[in-house]
């Protein structure tokens, strides 16, 4: 796949819940197996901060924030194959059911307004990204090679499909892999 050694795999985490990630681990001594056979960049698991260039892009979540769009655009430009992986990641799961609602109303209902909250008041601070008026998937903002469906999907799942693309050609899942809960 590359001219490194081992092929590279990044991984990153936008607006979702982690479960994707999670999926991860719930490959249990096989994620040891599958590091053996790749260098694992930029990823929760590994707390690196920065993305190389990398043969594979694993994005779970939904586009919340200009940071979520930022990082995003990165792994586009740096990631040769880019996976968005999950329920969020491909059509904004969860955390797009607040795209019925205009995001102002969505704020000042919980930061405000919320029984038992006394004084509240919406964050506003330098620090915290933008927030983007509707959580959009991320096939809306770059290109997508592969998706993968599931909320989450399964450890077997995540590892077939990455054992596929690291063996040359494009994931096939049967449909005992494929959960849509």
């Amino acid at each position: 796949m590359s001219l490194r050694p081992k092929p590279r795999i990044a991984t990153v985490s936008l607006g979702g819940c982690f479960g994707c990630h999670m999926s991860l681990l719930d490959m249990d001594e096989q994620l040891f197996e599958l590091l053996d056979q790749v260098e694992l960049d930029r990823s929760p698991l590994t707390d690196i901060k920065t993305l190389a260039p990398c043969d594979i892009g694993l994005i779970e979540g939904g586009l919340c924030n200009a940071e979520n769009v930022h990082l995003l655009q990165e792994f586009r430009v740096r990631c040769r194959i880019l996976v968005a992986v999950g329920a969020c990641a491909i059509n904004g799961g969860l955390p797009a059911q607040r795209n019925t609602r205009r995001l102002g109303d969505c704020l000042r209902e919980v930061y405000q307004f919320r029984p038992g909250l006394v004084h509240g008041q919406i964050p506003n601070d330098p620090e915290l990204p933008l927030l983007l008026d509707q959580v959009r998937p991320l096939h809306e903002v770059v290109q997508v090679d592969y998706s993968l469906p599931g909320c989450p999907p399964s450890g077997e799942a995540l590892l077939k499909f990455i054992s596929d693309l690291l063996a040359g050609h494009p994931p096939r899942l049967t449909d005992g892999l494929l959960h849509y809960d």
